[in-house]
């Protein structure tokens, strides 16, 4: 055998990423545990989450100790999360597949190729920048001008009438996720796109297509395993974006949205807000319910990925 120590230094290295992975999941099922002993199942669909009163005296639930009237149900964390990351989604999607062909396909490479590297430049701005933006900009523009007009001319549409509240919210938390996500799409379609055979283009010119046609029925159908790749990357981030979101989301605690307009909170978000209230509690329940929720949003993920992963491996079978 030739080269062993290299063979078994790749695997070691090779190994790292799910072992990490492995690693994470185990430490916040350990640490979390009392939590999901106590809480179950039934919390992920409970809107009550209530730290109790931190000033009394523990009491015996179920077998552990809670603060006097604590309470962990975070089914409002769970359409935040969802909800937020979906309509992101479906923003970013059409404005990254766009700005990609505009860049790659619709300006000479003297023009594109300096553009890219503003939009690339997008990905790189920390997320307390975007948030921040956000909170200054975006929230006073949509809630004092944008929303309320909205909400007057799409009355007659379910979840986009009502009140447009004050800027914080579900859109708002949406718009800016996805101002995150696109140059995570726009550039990886770009270099897709120019890595597409020259021939393939040049035949369907010559077949009479026009640019627009030879993208739409040409260079795009070759980069459906790509877009789905780029989806769940884009996804991911969104499910996991935490300071942004806090400063626009508006915080919203146990109620559900009941339009687009209203504040919500994410799972991440969540955590980053409550952390400091959760460690005053004396039993340590509120820091495990967290540790629950981190759990819940990892196995999200997870999830996500392992969907990914069936939808390429079915697109490569076809």
């Amino acid at each position: 055998m030739k080269f062993p120590i290299f063979r078994i230094s790749l695997v070691a290295t090779a190994s790292l990423l799910p072992l990490s992975l492995a690693g994470v999941i185990v430490f916040l099922i350990l640490y979390s545990w009392p939590a999901i002993q106590y809480n179950a199942l039934h919390f992920l669909w409970v809107n009550d989450w209530d730290l109790g009163n931190l000033y009394g005296n523990p009491i015996t639930q179920h077998g552990q100790q809670i603060m006097p009237g604590a309470r962990y149900g975070i089914w409002f964390l769970v359409v935040g999360t969802l909800a937020s990351s979906a309509i992101a989604l479906a923003l970013a999607l059409p404005l990254g597949i766009g700005s990609a062909i505009f860049l790659s396909e619709g300006l000479p490479r003297t023009w594109g190729t300096p553009l890219s590297l503003f939009v690339d430049l997008l990905a790189s701005i920390p997320s307390v920048v975007y948030g921040l933006w956000g909170y200054a900009v975006l929230v006073p523009l949509l809630g004092q001008h944008v929303y309320p007009a909205m909400a007057r001319a799409l009355s007659f549409v379910p979840f986009l009438g009502g009140q447009p509240g004050s800027g914080y919210g579900l859109l708002t938390t949406s718009i800016v996720l996805a101002i995150m996500v696109v140059p995570l799409i726009s550039a990886t379609l770009r270099e897709a796109m120019n890595m597409t055979d020259i021939a393939l283009k040049e035949a369907g010119r010559s077949l009479g297509l026009s640019r627009f046609q030879v993208i739409r029925h040409i260079v795009l159908p070759n980069l459906r395993t790509v877009l789905t790749g780029v989806s769940i990357l884009a996804l991911g981030r969104a499910l996991g974006e935490t300071m942004a979101v806090l400063m626009v989301s508006g915080n919203a605690l146990n109620y559900l949205p009941n339009n687009i307009y209203t504040p919500i909170s994410t799972m991440a978000s969540f955590i980053a807000s409550q952390l400091d209230s959760a460690l005053q509690d004396p039993t340590g329940m509120a820091v495990e319910a967290l540790s629950e929720i981190a759990l819940v949003l990892l196995l999200i993920a997870v999830v996500v990925n392992i969907v990914a992963r069936l939808l390429l491996w079915m697109e490569r079978i076809r």
